[in-house]
């Protein structure tokens, strides 16, 4: 089906609603980089007015990618539900943004519609969204995970401490951790993106967060970033695994790219509940995503990034995950130029996530040859905490001496807690508190106060 849009004496045509979503779509190099964006501020302003009047019954009827060769088509469309959708089902993409606007639609009216959602809706309604709107929709629709801890309420934001290292040296992680939670992070988990995927490596460091955790008694979980593949293999040799990584892409073929498909996923999440190493819950899958992988894998099929990149919340929703992160910024410039870009992207992966059920987080991040510095981190981090994100990175310096590319810091999360009134997970809070590294409001507590834990930490890790 064709779709078009007059403007002033002429008329734009658009071939088929994959055509009509690129070219709504802000600007953004990635799709510039695939040809399917629009040529002119103007037509794509024609775009969002076609879009606009599209019912989001349509949606239903003309897949983007089709049904018959992609999984991920299926499984949205398998698993769509009639009876969640029947309350908007009468609506177009327009009407969509002011339902979604009005201050009658609340957290329980965007809870009984998520089976109802379809991502490219969720994509389609974002791209005739403003900045201010996506945050305000966001805001609006918590999505809450328990596992040792509970992330997502709202008034409250998590911390993924992430203590990397070039060469994977224990002690050199084991330093950047207690650094971490010195500062009260790592209540989303502390989370290891290993140098080498050898399997002794990975037990090894899954082995020392264990010790740590269980002597000091952190309620937190951890995970190291290998493929699912390791992971199921370490869950076989009894290694003590939390959460199950796996990074996602929205069609079948850059999964492929990823070396997983829908049923590797499942059997890695059975895996990871057969531990029942949860004690408040069993969320336990941590999938991480990004604007322009599939384009990276020659695997859009002509799809716009961004509604690529919302299909992949629609993979993560099947698992029911603790964590769902965007790394927004990380591809790089040939997909997400500068900083408003990144800015924007940041903004639409969360409002989107949220909308789907998806537990949303976001690396708040850029790379040294993006054009964008820390002043564009600030003002996303900031919007996001306005928005309701539900966990941000924790690195040492926001620079990650491992992965090359700057993201936000253990004081970044500090700032947009205290701006921003924000608590951590309330078992971790609690936790703090009895160590005395924070007084009952959540603020730290001077160094010499938390002088006992760091000294036996200290003996812990075999340094004097």
């Amino acid at each position: 089906m064709s779709y078009t849009e007059t403007i002033g004496s002429r008329t734009y045509r658009f071939a088929d609603l994959k055509t009509l979503m690129a070219k709504a779509s802000p600007q953004r190099s990635g799709d510039q980089l695939a040809g399917v964006a629009a040529a002119s501020e103007e037509e794509r302003v024609a775009a969002k007015m076609a879009l606009a009047q599209v019912p989001l019954r349509t949606f239903l009827n003309e897949a983007l990618i089709p049904y018959e060769s992609d999984e991920v088509t299926r499984l949205v469309i398998d698993d769509h539900s009639p009876q969640a959708f029947a309350e908007i089902s009468h609506l177009t993409v327009g009407d969509f943004r002011n339902w979604l606007l009005s201050n009658t639609t609340d957290a329980d009216a965007l809870t009984r519609i998520t089976a109802g959602l379809t991502p490219e809706m969720v994509a389609a309604v974002s791209k005739l969204m403003r900045n201010q709107d996506l945050i305000a929709a966001a805001r609006k629709r918590p999505v809450i995970t328990r596992f040792r801890n509970t992330v997502g309420l709202p008034g409250h934001m998590s911390v993924r401490l992430q203590p990397n290292h070039p060469t994977d040296d224990v002690k050199g992680i084991a330093a950047s951790m207690l650094d971490g939670l010195m500062y009260g992070c790592g209540d989303a988990m502390i989370g290891i993106n290993p140098a080498s995927d050898n399997l002794a490596a990975i037990t090894k460091l899954l082995l020392m967060i264990d010790d740590f955790r269980q002597r000091y008694q952190v309620p937190t979980q951890s995970c190291v970033l290998t493929h699912v593949t390791n992971t199921i293999a370490a869950i076989e040799k009894g290694a003590p695994v939390d959460l199950v990584f796996q990074s996602i892409a929205g069609t079948e073929k850059a999964n492929a790219g990823f070396g997983i498909s829908l049923a590797l996923l499942q059997e890695a999440y059975e895996a990871g509940l057969s531990l029942k190493r949860g004690t408040v819950g069993n969320n336990l899958m941590y999938f991480e995503t990004g604007q322009g992988s599939a384009l990276s894998a020659d695997a859009h099929f002509g799809v716009d990034q961004q509604t690529c990149e919302v299909r992949a919340y629609a993979v993560a929703r099947k698992f029911n995950p603790f964590l769902v992160n965007t790394v927004v910024g990380f591809i790089g410039p040939e997909y997400l130029y500068d900083g408003k870009q990144i800015t924007r992207a940041g903004l639409e992966d969360h409002f989107c996530g949220k909308l789907l059920g998806v537990p949303m987080g976001c690396d708040i991040c850029y790379t040294n040859h993006a054009e964008a510095d820390q002043d564009d981190m600030d003002n996303l981090l900031t919007l996001l905490g306005v928005a309701g994100i539900n966990f941000i990175m924790g690195i040492p310096g926001a620079d990650d001496i491992m992965l090359n590319y700057q993201s936000t810091s253990f004081h970044d999360a500090l700032y947009v807690r205290d701006v921003l009134g924000l608590r951590r997970a309330p078992e971790f809070e609690e936790w703090l508190e009895s160590m005395q590294i924070t007084d009952s409001r959540g603020a730290l507590l001077s160094a010499s106060t938390q002088q006992p834990l760091l000294e036996g930490a200290r003996d812990w890790m075999g340094i004097a």
